[in-house]
């Protein structure tokens, strides 16, 4: 697909028809696209046409359905290869999304790979689902999680990074984009110093992949994982890409169907590549959705994607922070556009249930990252995420809902 050569907001916001919908008699404003992304129609229409016209199971069937959906499931792989600038198929696997990407590294290579004294190095950016998978880990091999601090813009004390990877260093485990806050992590950095002392990297990638290219083999990854749904793809999908040098030496993380070579009640072999670490029925239709999801936003072009965001960040940014008893947590200088925010005095979830009948699409909590809710001493806060879908008329739309709280509890 031939990228845009300009970026059209409207134009792009007729691709997703969720925009045609009225929320409380409301346009609607969705800014609740880190959570999870609204689904163009090229999506949609990939999902539909693959489960009415080509759908049978994938790779053993030898009949004409069998071969058409396994060719558009392994299409869907060479898109995501392609898109990711991985050096090979088989270092595509697909999972669930990025829980079960995380969890499978954790439960392979983690079980095979630590031992008592060892250190897990994660940092205070971090999801849940790069947390607690490290914690079972540590609990069932003996190793230490440790977390690398952050100030109070939100940005990683990257002299604290280095001074804590040592020899006991097994594995870094490190967002590229904090959900929560937004900040943008220096995840070549960190990769470079991580190798220079041995020790392998895995990087979460479910909030970068929807507002900048990612080049695997440029950043050095050895891990990198990423989830459909937010990245304009279908849910039950997700990416894990590892090095083939790694995979070979990981052992399955499930058993069953499609990952062995030959199977006695004696003994099993198994698969190679990708396919030893994708058991059972593989989510076919889904991968086929993400595939369509990749080419489109490939077609509008991240540089456009990532100049549109930015500018939509700056304008939030300028116009929630001149309203009165409103405070942005996280001002780092590299940023998605991510906006949170706290209301003295005011709940996050009674914002988000006033702003909500504004047809207002926010989200609230501490929003699966409750070390940091911790370090910046609040309980949760509210998030404004934006897309490629987004405009000004959508901040405007935000302010006013917020100056609507003000109101109501003045």
């Amino acid at each position: 697909m031939n990228e845009m050569t300009s970026f059209d907001v409207e134009k792009i916001r007729k691709d997703f028809p969720i925009f045609e919908e009225k929320i409380h008699g409301k346009r609607l404003t969705f800014l609740d696209s880190g959570a999870s992304a609204q689904k163009p129609t090229v999506v949609l229409d990939a999902v539909r046409d693959a489960y009415t016209h080509t759908y049978a199971n994938v790779h053993r069937g030898v009949h004409y359905l069998s071969q058409k959906s396994t060719e558009l499931y392994e299409g869907a792989r060479e898109t995501i290869r392609a898109h990711m600038n991985a050096e090979s198929v088989d270092e595509i696997i697909f999972t669930k999304g990025t829980t079960e990407a995380i969890n499978l590294v954790a439960h392979s290579f983690g079980l095979m790979s630590l031992k008592p004294g060892d250190e897990i190095l994660l940092s205070y950016l971090e999801h849940h689902s790069n947390i607690v998978p490290w914690q079972l880990i540590a609990e069932r091999t003996g190793a230490t999680v440790k977390a690398v601090p952050i100030n109070n813009d939100g940005e990683l004390l990257m002299d604290q990074f280095t001074s804590m990877l040592s020899e006991k260093t097994k594995i870094v485990a490190v967002t590229h984009v904090s959900n929560a806050i937004g900040t943008v992590v220096p995840v070549k950095e960190i990769i470079d110093l991580a190798h220079a002392k041995g020790v392998p990297v895995l990087i979460d990638g479910s909030q970068a992949m929807p507002h900048m290219k990612v080049d695997v083999r440029a950043l050095d990854a050895d891990f990198y994982v990423f989830t459909g749904h937010k990245v304009f793809g279908p849910t039950g999908i997700g990416v894990l890409y590892a090095k083939n040098e790694l995979l070979e030496k990981m052992p399955p993380y499930q058993g069953g169907g499609d990952m062995i070579n030959r199977v006695t009640f004696e003994k099993t072999t198994f698969a190679t590549g990708h396919s030893k670490f994708e058991a059972g029925t593989p989510p076919i239709v889904q991968a086929i959705g993400l595939g369509a999801a990749i080419d489109y936003i490939n077609g509008i072009g991240f540089e456009n994607i990532a100049a549109h965001e930015q500018a939509l960040l700056s304008y939030a940014t300028t116009q929630i922070s001149a309203l009165n008893n409103v405070k942005i947590i996280g001002q780092a200088k590299h940023k998605a556009a991510i906006v949170s925010f706290s209301m003295n005095g005011i709940h996050p979830h009674d914002i988000g249930t006033i702003i909500d009948q504004a047809g207002v699409a926010v989200r609230v909590g501490h929003h699966c990252a409750q070390p940091l809710m911790d370090f910046y001493d609040v309980p949760s806060t509210v998030r404004a995420s934006f897309a490629l879908y987004n405009n000004r008329d959508d901040v405007d739309a935000l302010v006013a809902s917020i100056k609507m709280v003000q109101e109501f509890f003045r």
